[in-house]
């Protein structure tokens, strides 16, 4: 998942006194730093490096992993402590980021209740494969998918483009009728403009 600001840490960092040794990739899914037993609610870690990062180390979601990557460079010793830091930080952005589909499902019904007269998807779920838009609704199936970017987003962005995609289990089109269901989530305008730049600032982070 790439975040829309992914969080970096210079490479003068304040240092502990101490700090174990990390291989480079992957890392043990519980734990980056000291291979603790896995917790249920820890994504998988994987470390990378990169010869083309020199000055910041980055961490970002991807494929329902968190994936740190490291300039080449730093020393074995102090890796471990770079990757606890971003680790954490990737997951204090977004506390529900390694949130099941099951959640989701949850999540959206409440929506659903609050917003949407009560319309079910089928099915609802994270997908990996669309990075041109945030959701899509297929009216026929009624099965929605969200682009796993918006992981990292704010509770109340994600909360507005749920309710944008039920809105289309009733009308499929962008259509007046459709707005006014879209937009009895108090904050979809805003919701669409934070998109708007969340994609302008999105790239790649390097690898």
């Amino acid at each position: 998942m790439h975040d829309p600001s992914p969080p970096e840490l210079p490479l003068r960092w304040p240092r502990r006194s101490s700090a174990p040794s990390v291989d480079d990739a992957p890392a043990p899914p519980s734990s980056p730093v000291d291979g603790a037993p896995p917790q249920p609610s820890q994504p998988e870690v994987v470390v990378r490096t990169s010869t083309r990062r020199r000055k910041t180390a980055t961490a970002f979601w991807e494929d329902g992993r968190i994936v740190v990557v490291l300039p080449s460079h730093v020393r074995r010793a102090d890796r471990p402590e770079l990757v606890e830091w971003l680790v954490a930080r990737v997951l204090a952005q977004r506390p529900s980021a390694a949130a099941s589909d099951e959640a989701l499902a949850r999540r959206a019904a409440a929506l659903a209740d609050r917003y949407v007269d009560g319309e079910r998807p089928a099915s609802i779920r994270w997908v990996t494969n669309q990075q041109k838009r945030w959701g899509s609704c297929t009216s026929t199936t009624r099965e929605i998918r969200l682009s796993h970017r918006l992981r990292s987003v704010p509770e109340w962005v994600l909360d507005a483009t749920i309710v944008h995609e039920l809105a289309h289990l009733v009308h499929p089109d962008h259509s007046r009728a459709f707005h006014a269901i879209a937009d009895r989530h108090p904050r979809q305008r805003e919701a669409a403009l934070f998109l708007e730049g969340y994609s302008l600032g999105l790239g790649s982070p390097e690898a």
